[in-house]
């Protein structure tokens, strides 16, 4: 195994505002120099217009509160363009931000970058307009539909179209184009043979919690209930066909957390929820075992093990076991998203109310 000092050149803390900190950040991703947070416990999204250079810094522009220390759910009044319920899921190139506000059951999009606190989106997915948010609309236990959504976690985008893990519908959405009207519905579903159903299988998410794309046009699903993550080698096929290859399950039937093992090994997971291309491989984050995986390569056959890990000392030891209780700056509480931009890998370190920036050093 190549140790975690290989992996990491220099590893910073980062814990937000001084004042009123992170509480349970789900989501984070650097992006053109902005650092942007989802403080999930909080109801809010932080901005940083440049990465900071301290454990804490006041933000620059916070959404879905009037003001960088309100935390109330929906900002303690009715649902409307400018609040947040639960926000997750974050994509940007730095022009436009998209945020997963879960919650709420809808995707909030802002066209051009926001500047000013509490500043309202200008699209809503999933909801016929800033007023409402029941599950599909309708409420709890209808039938989805080609533009709604029950609890939607994650986001991802090429800077042209659109995936929406709509999680509590088990499947993932498709958009040609980033839709820049409120309502539009999905050009394609993943996971479903027709946008109203509702019934699933193994050969398919069971709960898909992150979506992402690689440049060479591998899709990732991170399938949270049954401890994989689904890998198309094309995102197109994914619309008609299963999984190309599983990771931490070994067939498609599989669904052991740690694989029914006591304690974990460098092919299993335990409640992933996150996962992100790099170069030639693919991290993920292994939640449930408070570590971060790396796969040197992108995998070609079922249940390989990870070249590498980073947040507990081998591939045996996990969240649970007696000497990964203690904190400290080289491990991880229920780790909840990676993302890679210039080298840098930012983990949402959930469980610790962290941010964890660490500088490559490959």
């Amino acid at each position: 195994m190549i140790t975690e000092k290989k992996i990491i050149k220099e590893a910073r803390i980062f814990l937000g505002p001084k004042n009123n900190p992170f509480l349970a950040p789900r989501y984070a991703i650097l992006v053109q120099g902005k650092l942007i947070v989802s403080d999930t416990g909080q109801n809010r999204v932080f901005i940083w217009n440049h990465l900071p250079d301290t454990s804490w810094a006041e933000p620059d522009v916070v959404l879905g509160q009037s003001d960088p220390i309100q935390t109330a759910r929906n900002a303690g009044k009715d649902v409307d363009a400018s609040t947040l319920l639960y926000p997750s899921g974050i994509w940007s190139d730095g022009h436009r931000l998209i945020v997963a506000d879960a919650w709420n059951h809808r995707v909030l999009l802002w066209l051009d970058f926001p500047k000013q606190h509490g500043q309202k989106a200008d699209v809503v997915i999933g909801q016929p307009d800033f007023n409402n948010n029941l599950p599909n609309v309708r409420g709890i236990g209808k039938a989805p539909a080609a533009n709604t959504l029950n609890w939607p976690y994650g986001v991802f985008s090429d800077g042209q179209a659109l995936w929406i893990a709509d999680t509590g519908n088990r499947r993932v959405l498709f958009f040609r184009q980033i839709p820049n009207h409120s309502f539009a519905p999905a050009d394609h579903v993943i996971g479903k043979d027709s946008f109203e159903e509702r019934d699933y299988d193994h050969f398919h998410a069971i709960w898909p919690y992150s979506v992402k794309v690689s440049s060479n046009g591998h899709l990732a699903i991170t399938d949270t209930q049954y401890y994989r993550v689904l890998i198309w080698n094309q995102w197109q096929n994914a619309f008609s066909n299963k999984a190309d290859v599983i990771i931490g399950q070994p067939d498609f039937q599989s669904n052991g957390q740690n694989q029914f093992r006591l304690f974990p090994d460098a092919h299993t997971l335990s409640w992933c929820y996150d996962s992100c291309f790099y170069k030639n491989g693919i991290w993920v984050a292994d939640t449930g075992n408070s570590r971060v995986l790396w796969f040197d390569k992108i995998p070609n056959t079922n249940n390989l093990p990870a070249s590498r890990l980073i947040g507990q000392k081998n591939f045996h030891t996990g969240s649970e076991n007696p000497d990964s209780i203690r904190t400290t700056d080289n491990s991880y509480y229920w780790p909840f998203s990676v993302c890679v931009e210039n080298n840098y890998l930012v983990i949402a370190d959930t469980g610790n109310h962290r941010i964890v920036l660490n500088q490559l050093n490959f």
